[in-house]
């Protein structure tokens, strides 16, 4: 099984951004989303979840979109009455079945910041 993590820091206060509702699903090649499940980060701005992956989902493009804009109006950090971006997405892939595929990320109202820390 693969596992898809990530931990989720608020740069506007420098706090852990937790409680932010997120969906992880695969694109299909035509193009639909198959959902993979819903869940949130806990407190600590965190989320990890095995994924079972087949050979062919191994090959498939995800998407992780994180609800942001309600996190940012829920917790009155919005540094401007103008939030315009209400999600952040994520795409990607988990090429190999049985690897850690952690993404941190720098939240603010109208920005983020992703990176990849590997296995």
């Amino acid at each position: 099984m693969a596992v898809l993590s990530t931990h989720t820091l608020n740069s506007v206060d420098g706090s852990h951004a937790g409680g932010i509702a997120l969906s992880p699903s695969r694109i299909e090649p035509d193009g639909r989303r198959t959902q993979v499940l819903n869940s949130a980060t806990d407190a600590g701005g965190r989320f990890s979840e095995e994924i079972s992956l087949s050979e062919t989902d191994t090959k498939a493009t995800f998407e992780l979109v994180l609800q942001t804009g309600a996190y940012f109006e829920a917790n009155g950090a919005t540094a401007t009455p103008m939030q315009i971006c209400r999600e952040t997405v994520i795409r990607f892939q988990m090429p190999d079945a049985a690897a850690r595929y952690h993404i941190p990320m720098m939240l603010a109202p109208n920005s983020h910041s992703v990176w990849w820390s590997g296995s």
